[in-house]
């Protein structure tokens, strides 16, 4: 084993405590690049998008900020809908 090797950064994250914090945020980033891609592809714009959730275009803003992680799935799966796609979750 390599003696200049040391711990894996997710175990650097887990030890200042902050791992799921930062697990949560890169997954909803994850989330949001997606839905702009599927936007800009399908020729989506946020106020189209905010229409079609019945929703407003801040509060859409809101869903897709990545760091906002206190968005139900309820509501990242109305999106993923709203854009053609599917919201899928799993395990690692």
């Amino acid at each position: 084993m390599n003696e200049r090797t040391g711990s894996s950064f997710d175990d650097f994250l887990e030890e200042e405590g902050i791992l799921e914090e930062v697990s949560a945020r890169a997954q909803k980033r994850i989330f949001a690049l997606q839905v702009r891609d599927l936007m800009r592809s399908r020729r989506i714009s946020k106020n189209k998008l905010a229409t079609m959730l019945e929703t407003s275009r801040s509060q859409l803003d809101r869903i897709l900020d990545p760091d906002n992680t206190g968005i139900s799935l309820d509501s990242l799966e109305k999106v993923a809908h709203a854009v053609g796609s599917e919201l899928r979750i799993s395990l690692a």
